[in-house]
Order: structure tokens, then C-alpha cells, then sequence
């Protein structure tokens, strides 16, 4: 009975995928297209991706090693196979290797940290010794220093306020900070930036450990031993190389000093385990840690400073090392000079089995299919660019130097990119330009989810309502963190982020345990979900690729530009009432005081003013960019001639980069979109309105202002660039 409910749940699942219409093909072609995805989902085998994930994750194979030679060559190997023109293009980029580790306790019991995660039974690729590299944090700084020890919970803003209010300096001593919480970046760049003199993370149990679940080999969480590796790259400032900011790190490039890099933290960043975090944790005293502050570990947590001291030391070898892209291109049947770009990188910490080869064998198998297809005569009008990046790990590396490369032709000729990364068991997780975020929404509702067998996009309004949705879909803003950030928020290319998660965690993160065994057993053990990827991914690219009209939706965009408007005046608004309430409340004590000589005379602490700002100008941009968009909306597309809907192509193209201004964002031009970019003080957390926010949030006032009149003047660009577009249509 179970087996017929599911074919009659297929059955009628394919009936509603082709009696769908899909945005920016005639009924006529959107069938053939709906033909040619059922074609191309017969191709897709998860044979492929098991047998791929296990030659690819074999070897560790981080950047400037053989092993990551040997695979970039393998995998342009691969793609020529299926009739892809491929090349690997090489940069020369700063990668530091960790020479000496030293973390010790030397007050008030001597202790030294082993920085060493142990083998463990059943998975014989943790057991590979010297071939794993060290634990570290890669662009922390050389240093041998000496303090005493704070603990500053996550190491975030907000932490810092509080041990403000404690009276608590950090000053001249070593921070140990939680990871989890923001970016591991923020939290040496906070410290350093309160005065500390260094840095070390660690992983509680209580987010990444046995609080969890049974840690790994029973279950897959993270064991006392295992350690997350990451970068500390100031990449908020600007990803890619450190020694070329804004320009591609060829042979040739004009480079930096490494000393005045200011993308290389300022303190010594060390990351270890917690088996040798609980020991310096332990000697600490001071106050009980606030109850937010505490985590699992079967201890009292102390604040200090003191009496806890230690020692950190670290030396790196800094050496230019190659990092190695596949670029694979299969050039449009009709339209060559008009690209669709999807990039997944393939460097990895150790052996990467779910970051990143999890998704790079989706992407390959997406690929492969699509060449089958071509072969038989069914090429794409659009040209495919596919890349595998190198160098991701260590700070989006290499995607960057490639996009500061080609920045005037991919200018010219992208139509969009689309970027996956590590990739397990569940909901799909989207993120993207709201102006396709009705195209990604029909994908979604096409593609049939392998565990349940509703659609991909039914499964993630679920879990929407659960949590208290209204289960609508919307696509995400884009932060950091993974290689679109290059694409939208320096090249102004329409991007997109997927992946599946949320029944697949684990403490495997940048650990010597994110292998192809700890992948088999908790993420995806029959690949299953790889293939729904290779599906969701390859629809998208497909439809890019054949669109009669670009599916450009602006109407979704301008909505949710209108809510993120309405957030910033919510939060000024709030901070506002908050200041005038606090002020109100301290006159009144103030008055309270001065009526009764006896009271001692305590001078109260007002809020800084906390003006009232103008945001008119961007509310008639947005109110006469809805009546742009509402024409667009109306138009007869379908009707316009083939040169008509080419010419309209062409403008459509370039839209996304009427967001982009040419000096970037306050304190870090490289940034240049005005909508979506990662915090500050956030990393991989993105700050939609960054300017105009950030201004408020750090209650920069005349900033404020100055980034309200720039980004009315973006939206007045991109009103006109609309305008430009419905005159084109007849």
C-alpha cells in the first residue's frame, strides 16, 4: 500500500510539474524546456557522486598542495570528457602554513595544550598523521605573548557591553572566546580592537559537542579533541588575496608588504579543542559568568581576569602558493557572449568530504548531464560557465582574483551566478537576488523532495509554518562567506546560494573528521540529496540558459526592499523612543535628587541625542520605482519579436549592477553593493540597507544622512534604468 501511495504521489507530482508555466518562456517553450529537464533528470545518478566524494575527500588538499594540483587536473579532465572547453587559471595568492603552535597555562598550575586531534576507530582517514593539517587559524599573526586570561562568551559587541558593565578590561590580556555566535573573524578583530593582546576560540560542547548529540565515532558530533580550523581575514574589509585588494594576484601583480595588509589580524588567533580549553577555563576566577554565558563543560565558568595566565605562541611560514581554478565553459548554441555562471570550490581544510566536496560532485554531475544532453543535440542557447574554485577556505580567494580578473567582461557578458557549497539531508536553503526569487520559487516547487516526495519548495513552507512562518517562499539576503560575495557584491552580477541542510548536523566542521566515512554515515548517506541539489542547481541554469526573457522579477525585489526600508526606521525609531524614555527617567531621579540634601549628589548618565532622521528621499524612490516596476510587470513579453526580446536581454543583463556605486561603502570600497553586504562587526552576517544601517546601528548620525541621499540616489539609477527598459518594449 506504502509503495502505491508513492508512485500515485509521483504520478500526480509529474502531472502538476508539466502543466506548469514557467517565467520567461511561451507555452510552446516552456514545454520543451519542461521535456528537457525530465531528460536531464534521467541522467543524474548518485553512483557518481558516491564514487567522486571518495576519490575527492581521499587526501587532504588545501590550498598550494599536490593533492589539490592533482585534483584541479582531474576535474578539468572530467569536464572535457563531456565536451566542456576547460582550463585551469592560476594565481599566485599569500597562504600562511602554521610552523609553531604553543598554548600553556603557566599560572596558576602548569599546563600545556595538545592542539592534536585523535584518530578514531572506523574512519582510516583520520588516522593519515602528517598528511592532516595542524590545527590554526589561518591570517592570525606571529606572536609569542604572555597575560592573563578573560573569558568573553561569544567575543561579540554585545559581550563586550556586558563586561563593561562589569567593570572588566580586556586590555593587555588574552581573550578565550566560544566559536558560534557571529564569524570567527569578528572575534579577534573586537579583541584587538579593545586591546587585547591575543586570541583563542574554542568549541563549546554545549554548541558543538555532547550537549548535542553522541559525539563522533557513535554519533557525529564533535569530540574533546576536535578543533575547527577557519581563516581571520578581515573579510569584511575585503576577501581574496591580502596582498592585492581589488586587483587579481597574477605572477606579475604589484603586491603589498604583508606588513601593512590590513586584512591580517592584529593579535596571535589560536583555535583548540575543548578538552584544552576546560583546563584554562577551570584556573579562571572572577565573576560566575552570566547563565547566557555558560556552557556544558563540568565546570563553573569564571570571567577572571586571572588567575589564570597563559603563554600563546605562533610562527607561520608566509609563502605565495598557486591556487588553481577549472573554469569549463560550453559555449550557447545562439547566444555565446551571454553567460550563466555556477561555482562550487574545491579546496578543503583537511579532507572536505561535506565542505566542500559535497557540493562539487553535485555540480560536476550537473555538468556531466547537461554535457549528455548537448551531445544529443541539445545545447543550451546560453553559454555554461562552470568553475571549481580553489582557495575558498582561506578567504574566497580564489573566485575573487578571478572575478577582479574579468571584471569588465563579466560585466559585459554574465547573466547570473550560481553558487553551492557544502550540502547534506533536508530543506533547501536559499539565497539570493530578490529578482529571481520567483524564477528559484517555480524551480523549487518542481523539484520533488527525496525523503518526503512533495516538492522541495511544499517541505520548506512546512518548516516555515512550524517556526512561525506564513510559509511563503523568499529567498534570503546574501552576507559572506561563500564565493558569490565577489559576484554580487563587487561585480554586481544577480547571484544565487544553494544548498540542503538541517537534518544533517554535525561537529565535523574544518575537523581532521569531515571525511567520506563521518559523510556516509550522517549527512547523505545514499547521495540522495546530492541529486536533488544537481536537480534544483541544473533547473535554474537550464531555464538562465533557454529563457525566450530573462526571468527577472522585480516585484519581489521592490517588496522586499520596502521591508528592509521599514526595519531601518524601526530600529531608528526604537532607539529614538529608547533615548528620549532613558533621558526622561534620569531628569526626573535627577530632580528626585536635588529636592533632598540628605541623598548623596550622583550625576546620572544620559543616552547620546539620537536624532530625528529624514528618510523621505528613499520613500519616493521607492514609491516611483513601484510605478516602474508595475509597467514592467505589465508588459506583454511573450508578443515581442525574437530581436525585441534579444535587445530586452541585453538591458536585463546589466540591471543588478545599477545597485553597485563605484566608491563603495563607508570604510570599505571593495563593497560596493548598496543592498546586500556582509556586517561589519557580522562577517558572514548580512546587512541589507549596509550603509544606511550600519550609520544608525553605530549611531554615526551625520553618516546616516549621507548614506540615506546615496542610496535614494542608487534606487533614482535604478528607477531610470527601468524606465530605459519599458521604453525598450514596444
Amino acid at each position: 500500500m506504502k509503495i502505491l501511495i508513492n508512485l500515485l504521489l509521483a504520478l500526480l507530482f509529474m502531472v502538476g510539474a508539466y502543466a506548469q508555466t514557467i517565467t520567461g518562456f511561451s507555452p510552446g517553450e516552456a514545454q520543451k524546456q519542461l521535456v528537457l529537464e525530465s531528460r536531464f533528470d534521467a541522467q543524474l545518478s548518485t553512483d557518481n557522486l558516491d564514487a567522486w566524494m571518495e576519490k575527492m575527500a581521499a587526501r587532504p588538499h588545501w590550498v598550494g598542495t599536490e593533492a589539490g594540483a592533482d585534483l584541479a587536473r582531474w576535474m578539468r579532465g572530467q569536464f572535457e570528457s563531456w565536451g566542456y572547453e576547460a582550463r585551469i587559471e592560476t594565481y599566485q595568492v599569500l597562504f600562511p602554513y602554521p610552523k609553531i603552535r604553543l598554548l600553556e597555562l603557566t599560572e596558576p598550575t602548569p599546563f600545556k595544550a595538545a592542539l592534536t586531534a585523535v584518530p578514531v576507530e572506523g574512519d582510516p582517514y583520520t588516522r593519515q598523521g602528517d598528511a592532516l593539517l595542524p590545527s590554526y587559524n589561518a591570517f592570525s599573526r606571529d606572536g609569542d605573548v604572555e597575560a592573563e586570561l578573560v573569558y568573553v562568551n561569544y567575543g561579540v559587541p554585545k559581550d563586550y557591553e556586558e563586561l563593561e558593565k562589569l567593570g572588566i578590561d580586556v586590555k593587555g590580556k588574552i581573550v578565550i572566546a566560544k566559536y558560534y555566535g557571529s564569524w570567527r573573524g569578528i572575534k579577534p578583530k573586537l579583541a584587538a580592537e579593545k586591546g587585547a593582546i591575543g586570541c583563542i576560540i574554542y568549541s563549546d560542547p554545549k554548541d558543538d559537542g555532547y550537549y548535542q548529540g553522541d559525539v563522533y565515532p557513535k554519533g557525529a558530533f564533535k569530540n574533546a579533541t576536535g578543533v575547527q580550523r577557519g581563516s581571520v581575514m578581515d573579510m569584511p574589509l575585503y576577501p581574496g588575496d591580502v596582498l592585492t585588494p581589488g586587483y587579481a594576484a597574477t605572477a606579475d601583480a604589484k603586491r603589498l608588504d604583508r606588513e601593512e595588509a590590513p586584512t591580517i589580524t592584529r593579535i596571535p588567533v589560536l583555535p583548540i579543542s575543548y578538552a584544552d580549553a576546560e583546563p584554562l577555563l577551570e584556573a579562571l576566577k572572577g565573576p560566575v559568568a552570566p547563565d547566557s554565558w555558560k556552557g556544558a563543560l563540568p565546570i563553573t565558568y569564571h570571567i577572571g581576569p586571572g588567575p589564570a595566565k597563559v603563554r600563546l605562541k605562533l610562527e607561520f611560514e608566509w609563502k605565495l602558493q598557486p591556487a588553481h581554478n577549472v573554469i569549463a565553459i560550453l559555449e550557447g548554441s545562439e547566444y555565446p557572449d551571454q553567460w550563466v555562471m555556477r561555482g562550487n570550490h574545491h579546496d578543503a581544510w583537511v579532507h572536505g568530504a561535506a565542505d566542500p566536496v559535497s557540493g562539487m560532485v553535485a555540480l560536476m554531475e550537473e555538468a556531466r548531464a547537461v554535457g549528455v544532453l548537448a551531445k544529443k543535440g541539445q545545447r543550451p542557447k546560453r553559454t555554461l560557465v562552470y568553475c571549481a574554485w580553489d582557495a575558498e577556505e582561506p578567504g574566497l580567494i580564489g573566485s575573487t582574483e578571478w572575478v577582479e580578473d574579468h571584471l569588465e567582461e563579466l560585466q559585459q557578458k554574465a547573466v547570473a551566478y550560481i553558487n553551492t557549497d557544502g550540502n547534506g539531508r533536508g530543506f533547501l536553503e536559499a539565497g539570493g537576488s530578490h529578482s529571481l526569487q520567483t524564477m528559484v520559487s517555480e524551480v523549487a516547487a518542481s523539484v520533488p523532495d527525496p525523503q518526503t516526495g512533495v516538492s522541495v519548495k511544499e517541505r520548506q513552507a512546512a518548516r516555515n509554518l512550524t517556526n512561525g512562518g506564513d510559509g511563503a517562499f523568499a529567498l534570503d539576503a546574501l552576507g559572506s562567506g561563500s564565493d558569490y560575495t565577489p559576484f554580487i557584491q563587487h561585480a554586481g552580477i544577480a547571484s544565487l546560494n544553494l544548498g540542503f541542510g538541517g537534518e544533517s548536523a554535525g561537529g565535523e566542521y574544518h575537523t581532521i573528521y569531515d571525511t567520506y566515512t563521518h559523510y556516509k554515515r550522517f549527512k547523505d548517506p545514499d547521495m540522495s540529496y546530492g541529486v536533488a541539489l544537481a536537480r534544483t542547481a541544473g533547473r535554474i541554469t537550464l531555464r538562465l540558459a533557454n529563457a525566450e526573457v530573462l526571468p527577472l522579477d522585480f516585484g519581489p525585489w521592490h517588496q522586499t526592499l520596502s521591508n528592509y526600508l521599514k526595519e531601518v526606521m524601526k530600529t531608528s525609531e526604537s532607539m529614538r523612543e529608547d533615548m528620549l524614555k532613558h533621558n526622561k527617567l534620569i531628569d526626573k531621579k535627577a530632580y528626585l535628587l536635588s529636592a533632598d540634601p540628605t541623598k548623596p549628589r550622583v550625576t546620572p548618565t544620559k543616552k547620546n541625542e539620537v536624532p530625528y532622521l529624514d528618510f523621505s528621499p528613499l520613500q519616493n524612490a521607492l514609491a516611483t520605482l513601484q510605478n516602474e516596476v508595475d509597467a514592467l510587470a505589465a508588459k506583454d513579453l511573450e508578443s515581442l519579436s525574437k530581436p525585441g526580446k534579444d535587445a530586452l536581454n541585453v538591458l536585463l543583463m546589466q540591471a543588478e549592477q545599477q545597485m553597485i556605486s563605484e566608491e563603495g561603502l563607508p570604510r570599505r570600497p571593495w563593497y560596493r553593493h548598496q543592498i546586500y553586504a556582509p556586517g561589519f562587526y557580522t562577517g558572514y552576517g548580512v546587512k541589507t540597507l549596509p550603509g544606511v544601517r550600519e550609520a544608525i546601528e553605530q549611531e554615526n548620525w551625520e553618516e546616516a544622512r549621507q548614506q540615506i541621499g546615496k542610496l535614494a540616489g542608487t534606487l533614482e539609477r535604478m528607477r531610470a534604468y527601468l524606465i530605459k527598459i519599458n521604453a525598450s518594449i514596444p
